[in-house]
């Protein structure tokens, strides 16, 4: 594959023809905040926390969707992205019910690490406050679609590592929300595992091991890394 050579926050970098920005960025130690992206799975562009400015271009292009190219000009962290990427936090603590001081992962969780990154202290939309279930029929674990910022990431762990594909999305825009088997209950379907790697990757208290109180929920950010890598070597075989 042909070698790439761009330009990110003033920074030469090399990245090979098919690599994403936000992919050659990580790798030379240049972060881009994201929610939706997990190293091993494939990229959607969900969260449009990455999004950046490239040279030439007048509108914003999401860094895991955009392919590097020879002598792009990248700019990772202005104004202007910091002020966009603000507003997106506050439009998903606005969407649904995100209630840090009764969550599980109360000082654990990527979307109030990003917020206290950013400096939201507020939020300046109306809350919306839906009206939405807490599904605990699984006998390990919890679904709170209170708090879920429809990452994917359960949707696509399950399907391209487990390779179960019990979880997915239902419905449209403000309406829609993760599911396991077309609706059925977590704790009735007939796909789930039970493997947990769901849980691991989601980045908010959205999916939780039961009996965790207030702050006690810890998931391991290395733990899809090693299950990527098991797979790869065959030391899991199903």
């Amino acid at each position: 594959m042909s070698v790439k050579t761009l330009h990110i926050d003033g920074k030469m970098v090399t990245g090979l023809a098919g690599q994403s920005i936000f992919s050659v960025a990580w790798d030379n130690g240049i972060r881009i905040p994201r929610l939706c992206h997990v190293g091993g799975l494939s990229d959607v562009g969900a969260c449009r926390l990455c999004l950046v400015e490239i040279e030439g271009q007048r509108k914003l292009q999401a860094a895991c969707m955009t392919p590097v190219e020879e002598g792009m000009v990248v700019r990772t962290n202005t104004e202007r992205l910091r002020a966009h990427r603000k507003l997106i936090i506050e439009l998903l603590f606005a969407e649904r019910n995100h209630v840090c001081s009764v969550c599980v992962m109360n000082g654990n969780c990527e979307l109030q690490d990003l917020a206290a990154e950013l400096g939201v202290d507020h939020v300046r939309l109306r809350y919306q406050f839906p009206k939405l279930s807490v599904d605990t029929s699984h006998d390990r674990f919890g679904v709170d679609h209170n708090r879920c910022v429809l990452c994917t990431r359960c949707v696509r762990i399950c399907d391209e590592v487990e390779g179960a594909h019990t979880w997915d999305v239902s419905g449209r825009g403000a309406s829609s929300l993760v599911i396991t088997d077309l609706g059925t209950p977590w704790g009735a379907s007939d796909t789930c595992t039970n493997c947990g790697k769901c849980v691991q990757v989601c980045p908010t208290g959205a999916l939780f091991e039961k009996g965790k109180a207030v702050s006690e929920m810890k998931k391991s950010r290395g733990f899809l890394k090693y299950i990527v890598t098991a797979r790869q070597k065959g030391e899991w075989v199903r």
